[in-house]
């Protein structure tokens, strides 16, 4: 019971401070406005270490990559599988919010997205988008997506030079681990951030305010329970048919148990792998899926994603329904849901990142990450659990059909 709250106690001191600035706003009406400069000096400081942050562990990250893990087929065949479940995950979410869409009852007024197309994406914003004419330009929050390109290219650049690469590799390593650092520190005022800025938030827009939150936490615990069930299912039965089906749900209680009252994919990796074994997966194969994936596969945290998105679209007045703002949305999702397993409170990286591509102003920050929190149980679960149904279907198209041959 004491470790299951010590995971939690991150999440459970977030919602102290936000439910106790909720009441400053209630209960102090316009006065609360009085702490908003605590809450954007905490977004403050989060923007500037987002910043180095992404670069080094995405940098990092790829100059590690190490020849002996290049197992053509079977990554091939793993990254099919990861992103296609992905994508399903988030098209699921953005279905279900279609079919029930967020009344946000909040009037505000928000910046033009995109430098005025209304959320079309033209040439001149894709180039910026997506690149800088300016090596300083990279620095700044609003052009993530540039400076992840160039992290990349680092990275492979690093990883390109070998040996004589070695001294800057362990300077992108080193750098990551006092950045992620860095980071935890500042999520450490969390509490005290984000409450204030609640009550700022309540003490402009009313209680309604809570009525948005509830519903967009109705319909995210909604897909996530759906796409537990029925998707995971779904999967099992490519892999194996019925007795598939019968072999997943057997032997995924005590990871589903572990998910979620640990709160982490990592660690969920024991009952992961010792799962696959008894769902009939082939060891080789689990031995570098579902460790893979405890850090680049995350269901729920691209259906997360997508709910982020919506709750500011619907604060800031503004369409989620057009193909170039869906398209970009997915992009980001995949991105977001590949990257985050290597930082600390790693959704956070995907909120700063969607405000950044579609211009959202800083205010946009504090609702996603409010989302963010309360859908994490779940979240996680799927993100845990998700990696042995994925490690199935990846069983299936690597070893052939004969799914009895190695079958539990």
């Amino acid at each position: 019971m004491n470790s299951t709250f010590k995971n939690y106690s991150s999440i459970t001191w977030l919602l102290v401070g936000i439910t106790l600035g909720s009441i400053c706003g209630v209960v102090f009406g316009k006065q609360a406005e009085i702490l908003k400069p605590i809450g954007d000096i905490f977004l403050n400081l989060l923007f500037v270490a987002v910043i180095p942050l992404v670069f080094f562990v995405i940098s990092s990250a790829i100059a590690n990559i190490e020849g002996g893990q290049k197992l053509n087929r079977i990554l091939t065949i793993m990254s099919l599988v990861f992103l296609g479940t992905l994508v399903l995950a988030a098209l699921l979410t953005i279905t279900a919010v279609s079919l029930f869409p967020v009344h946000q009852e909040v009037a505000k007024t928000a910046p033009p997205i995109l430098e005025e197309t209304n959320g079309k994406l033209t040439r001149d914003a894709i180039t910026q988008l997506f690149t800088t004419g300016e090596f300083y330009l990279l620095l700044s929050r609003k052009n993530m997506l540039a400076l992840i390109i160039i992290a990349i290219l680092v990275g492979f650049g690093t990883l390109k030079s070998g040996q004589q690469g070695l001294p800057f590799k362990n300077f992108l390593n080193s750098a990551n681990e006092v950045f992620k650092n860095v980071f935890i520190i500042i999520m450490k005022a969390g509490p005290v951030g984000l409450g204030a800025y609640f009550a700022y938030q309540v003490a402009v827009f009313g209680p309604e305010l809570f009525g948005t939150y509830a519903h967009i936490l109705g319909i995210g615990y909604g897909v996530s329970i759906f796409y537990y069930i029925i998707f995971f299912s779904l999967y099992a039965f490519i892999a194996g048919g019925i007795k598939g089906i019968r072999r997943y749900w057997q032997n995924n209680i005590v990871p589903s148990v572990t998910a979620v009252a640990t709160c982490s994919s990592i660690a969920t990796l024991p009952a992961n792998l010792a799962a696959a074994k008894k769902m009939g997966i082939n060891e080789v194969i689990a031995g570098i899926t579902i460790p893979l994936g405890a850090t680049l596969h995350k269901d729920g945290s691209s259906i997360s994603s997508i709910l982020k998105m919506t709750v500011v679209f619907a604060m800031f007045g503004k369409s989620f329904n057009s193909a170039e703002v869906i398209l970009l949305a997915l992009g980001i999702t995949v991105l977001v849901s590949v990257v985050e397993g290597g930082i600390p409170n790693g959704g956070y990286i995907g909120e700063l990142l969607f405000i950044s591509a579609y211009g959202f102003p800083s205010e946009a920050l504090p609702p996603a990450i409010i989302i963010g929190t309360l859908i994490d149980p779940v979240a996680t679960l799927l993100n845990a659990t998700g990696d042995t149904a994925a490690a199935m279907v990846i069983n299936r198209f690597a070893k052939g059909k004969n799914q009895e041959a190695i079958a539990a």
